[in-house]
């Protein structure tokens, strides 16, 4: 049992910087004691004990504000960040190593009998005001973004964002993204937003472009080496250069308006 409390703690200085001692963690962390009084209430549960485990369960949610049904199976080192507004339902499971911010519901879509709530496996992350929703799977290492409203399966290593939750796919073609990035550099852009794992359609079509560049620039190249190959007098001018001030503006000016918003 000291073990098991020992770790909890631990895993609260690796994943919050604001915990500073054992005892504040033991004695300001709601989301540890809604775990500890959990793990009473599925003992009870399991031991057939059904009405005073719904007790402890009721107690530590008027307790903490996270609600915890006895059947949920609960992993190690679980770690609730704030955690009020929280609701795991009764078959839901999940995995060691996961964390849930504050509003996560893991719910069901049916009131049938049986498998209904979902299950998250080791060291997944669910954002503030999540909703997972559904008798399926949120993969290893999966991201669940703040606000979503996830109803289908997570591939492990996935992020999930929006409503309804969609999957953000990482680029596996590191070359591709090597040449965007030379033409990136190429032309004095500086892509600190342009990125594959970022839902933002701005950022996307910027890459679409410098993806677009990089393969007229290529296209030309060949058609001046063909040229030179044929005997033409062909001259290479220099492209007009791109002046980095235009891009640092460009770049305060989005800065100041994210500040402002």
């Amino acid at each position: 049992m000291f073990e098991r409390l020992r770790e909890d703690i631990q895993s609260v200085f690796h994943r919050d910087p604001a915990a500073r001692n054992a005892f504040e963690v033991l004695t300001c962390y709601p989301g540890m004691h809604a775990i500890w009084l959990h793990r009473l209430s599925g003992w009870l549960w399991r031991k057939d004990l059904k009405w005073p485990a719904r007790m402890v369960s009721n107690f530590g949610r008027w307790l903490t504000g996270i609600e915890i049904h006895p059947g949920a199976k609960v992993g190690r080192r679980f770690f609730i960040d704030h955690g009020m507004g929280i609701v795991i339902g009764e078959t839901a499971e999940i995995g060691d190593d996961v964390t849930l911010y504050q509003g996560v519901t893991l719910g069901g879509t049916s009131w049938n009998k049986g498998k209904r709530h979902p299950t998250l496996e080791s060291g997944v992350v669910v954002g503030a005001g999540a909703k997972v929703l559904g008798p399926f799977t949120v993969g290893a290492g999966a991201k669940v973004g703040s606000n979503a409203v996830v109803t289908k399966a997570v591939p492990a290593g996935a992020t999930v964002v929006g409503i309804p939750g969609r999957i953000i796919v990482k680029s596996d073609d590191s070359e591709a993204e090597a040449k965007r990035k030379a033409m990136a550099e190429k032309i004095g852009f500086d892509a600190y937003g342009v990125s594959e794992d970022m839902p933002d359609p701005v950022a996307k079509a910027i890459g679409q472009l410098l993806d677009h560049l990089q393969a007229v620039d290529v296209r030309m190249e060949d058609m001046g080496k063909a040229l030179k190959s044929l005997g033409c007098e062909y001259r290479e001018k220099a492209l007009p250069e791109l002046h980095q001030e235009v891009f640092d503006c460009i770049k305060e000016r989005s800065e100041n308006k994210a500040a402002q918003d």
